[in-house]
């Protein structure tokens, strides 16, 4: 970083104080991304998880949890950075519907801290966020899967693909859906632009519940000629 770019930002630090992404209050220290309680508080997954989708599980003798022992996914295998909490709830909405962009970089870089490892192992080629509709990317301005994919191919080193998958229908928000009727809401929602050629591809998002955005995205990855499909999110959902 050049002086002059250093100078701008602390000039723009001060017009525009950075907030920390979990309790939304400007930290002590001036250019710190988090404030040092939080950074307590916001704890990886620890313990067991289910071995597919990496739900943190209450049993540590299971090897799958509740989801993925009832039905299949056409993912290979996923992983979820923090457990999805009342703390993380309040940031990821802010991320997603109250311009704090910044704090999808800042998901992306602590997941590439955290996931670096089974990245590597996954031997992935793409990263590929999870696209929004044209009108809801119109209306918000910005996707926060992409701002998370972004900032997790910076610290990889792996490059990121927006265009390659599109999300064709503006279904209905997901959230107060039961889990057949995510899986009816999404159905041939995504279609893939490019010949894969069996390239392992990452995908991103935000949070990751009972899995079924993942897998119609993975579905029409596969059908355009993808290999192993594995993903990762910020927030992932208990067992159950």
């Amino acid at each position: 970083m050049t002086d002059h770019e250093k100078i701008k930002n602390t000039f723009l630090d001060i017009l525009y104080p950075r907030r920390c992404p979990v309790c939304h209050c400007i930290p002590e220290k001036r250019g710190q991304k988090i404030c040092g309680g939080c950074k307590e508080r916001l704890k990886p997954v620890a313990g067991p998880r289910c071995y597919k989708c990496s739900k943190p599980l209450r049993d540590p003798g299971q090897e799958y949890c509740q989801n993925c022992r009832s039905r299949s996914h056409l993912f290979e295998q996923g992983i979820g950075i923090f457990p999805y909490s009342t703390l993380l709830q309040e940031s990821l909405y802010r991320l997603k519907y109250g311009k704090r962009q910044e704090y999808g970089t800042f998901y992306g870089e602590l997941a590439a801290f955290y996931a670096r490892k089974q990245i590597e192992k996954w031997q992935i080629q793409r990263i590929v966020p999870i696209p929004l509709h044209r009108k809801r990317m119109e209306k918000r301005g910005y996707n926060q899967a992409e701002l998370i994919a972004d900032a997790l191919g910076k610290q990889t080193g792996l490059p990121v693909e927006k265009k390659l998958l599109q999300r064709r229908i503006n279904t209905k928000p997901q959230k107060d859906l039961d889990p057949l009727q995510r899986r009816l809401n999404l159905k041939d929602a995504f279609i893939a632009k490019f010949d894969l050629q069996g390239e392992n591809i990452l995908l991103t998002d935000d949070i990751y519940t009972t899995g079924a955005t993942i897998d119609e995205a993975a579905g029409a990855l596969k059908r355009a000629g993808a290999g192993r499909i594995y993903f990762l999110v910020v927030a992932i959902g208990g067992d159950g």
